[in-house]
């Protein structure tokens, strides 16, 4: 199987371990991490059976199909990484970084076997997961984090980006100016609107660090530009179009799986320098980004 499973209160599989070290030279490994409300000891809401399954769920993506795994040993390793998630944000949100904790030991184990940098991927609470992880694994285990819509705080990520681990990853930050009310849903309930939300990148620049806002018809201009056509068209308010907009996960699996390929500072280049200012999609008239 190139598409296996991990949860958060498990001890690690020894299989995983194995699979590891059977890839062939320049295969890659993908943890992924879901968000809020899955639950891998509820079967309705198991993220093994949903958005992290090999197969196509009833409703929505499979994650492992959209980056390219379809049984193949020579695709690499996909590993579903599941965390209890089905309960209030608050709560959600502590467990997040055990889970991240757990996820680091685990990509570190599988990087030595592998005898590689292993990529991550997350949405939501997610990608708070992925940035705790790479904050705790050995430096040099985590290669390139791809963060959809992160639900995390802006002084929160940059610790966990300057730790050593942290500082011998890439991150690509993928955001929406649709996800405006969800980031500042997380900024009250979370911190009484004291810090702000990711929606808008670290407080300062760093070198492996980029913002990439999918609303935007500029960066969309440039993904193109890049070999990766991706959907146009926007809505006022979306949490899921980070892995639901169509040819993202072409762009995605290229990121993670051939980063030599898109290097940050091509990446940079090419994407705009700022983005739109929150609250822009509200202000747009629907379909505004496909217009333009």
């Amino acid at each position: 199987m190139t598409v296996m499973r991990a949860n958060a209160d498990r001890d690690i599989d020894d299989a995983l371990l194995r699979a590891a070290e059977a890839l062939p030279p320049g295969a890659p490994v993908i943890l992924m991490s879901h968000g809020l409300r899955y639950s891998p000891s509820i079967p309705a809401h198991c993220p093994h059976s949903h958005i992290l399954s090999p197969r196509k769920p009833r409703c929505g993506p499979s994650w492992p199909l959209a980056l390219g795994f379809r049984g193949e040993p020579t695709e690499g390793l996909a590993i579903a990484f599941g965390w209890e998630a089905r309960c209030r944000l608050r709560v959600a949100y502590a467990r997040a970084e055990g889970a991240g904790r757990t996820m680091g030991h685990l990509a570190a184990r599988l990087s030595e076997a592998a005898e590689r940098p292993v990529a991550m991927i997350g949405h939501s609470l997610g990608g708070r997961v992925a940035l705790q992880a790479a904050a705790t694994a050995t430096p040099g285990a985590v290669g390139r984090v791809v963060l959809l819509n992160a639900a995390e705080f802006r002084d929160t990520a940059d610790a966990a980006v300057a730790t050593p681990a942290g500082r011998r990853a890439e991150f690509l930050n993928v955001t929406s100016r649709e996800n405006d009310p969800f980031d500042f849903a997380l900024e009250a309930m979370l911190s009484g609107g004291r810090r702000r939300a990711l929606g808008f990148g670290l407080e300062r620049s760093r070198a492996n660090w980029v913002d990439l806002q999918i609303d935007d018809a500029a960066t969309l201009d440039a993904l193109a530009d890049l070999g990766f056509p991706t959907e146009r068209g926007a809505r006022r308010l979306s949490h899921w179009t980070s892995y639901r907009r169509g040819g993202l996960f072409d762009f995605y699996r290229a990121a993670m799986c051939h980063p030599w390929a898109l290097p940050l500072g091509l990446l940079r280049h090419h994407l705009p320098v700022r983005p739109e200012p929150r609250w822009a999609r509200l202000w747009s008239a629907p379909g505004a980004v496909a217009r333009a």
